[in-house]
């Protein structure tokens, strides 16, 4: 029997099962996850997965020159919008967890005491910013079982993708994020 999928972030099953059971993957949808949607951004590590020839690997593609890994991100269809940009974020992240991590995404929550250091850890990947990070401790929290002590207070304490338990829900989490955006410019514009 299939382990259960906790990230039912798309419409395809092989896409979703890839995000629960590879870190790197759902470490790279969540980083390509701005400027196209939700679902679009989390689908990428499955149609990268396929074009390195079956094999998601963080050591493979941080060995891979920048250029080809762009080459890949902009064939046809483009794994994202900005194809050049997060193709350069991707090898970075990679990069990045090969210099810090031996290569293994999950390396980065592994052993962590606090929800602080796993927020602090997760803010250091290239790519991540604060929110970025917040959203992915809740992922990491409410999906996947890392649950160090305080990661509840680090946490995105708005909806996020991190709420998302099956695919229908995407779409509320989609309208939420449009509210919250709209929210603060309204704000923003009577200062």
């Amino acid at each position: 029997m299939a382990p259960k999928v906790k990230t039912p972030f798309t419409s395809s099953p092989e896409a979703n099962a890839l995000l629960t059971e590879s870190p790197l993957a759902l470490m790279l949808g969540m980083l390509l996850d701005q400027q196209v949607p939700m679902e679009w951004a989390f689908m990428a590590p499955n149609s990268l997965r396929e074009r390195l020839g079956g094999t998601l690997d963080a050591n493979a593609i941080a060995a891979m020159a920048p250029e080809a890994v762009e080459e890949i991100f902009r064939a046809k269809p483009a794994l994202h919008r900005y194809p050049g940009s997060m193709a350069k974020r991707t090898h970075a992240l990679c990069t990045h967890l090969v210099e810090e991590y031996d290569g293994r995404a999950e390396a980065v929550w592994e052993g962590v005491a606090t929800g602080a250091e796993l927020l602090t850890r997760v803010k250091a990947l290239p790519g991540y910013g604060n929110d970025k990070a917040r959203i992915f401790v809740g992922i990491l929290g409410k999906r996947m079982g890392v649950r160090p002590k305080g990661w509840e207070t680090v946490a995105a304490d708005w909806a996020s993708i991190a709420d998302v338990d099956r695919f229908e829900r995407v779409g509320e989490i989609r309208e939420a994020k449009r509210a919250m955006k709209a929210a603060k410019k309204a704000a923003a514009e009577t200062v």
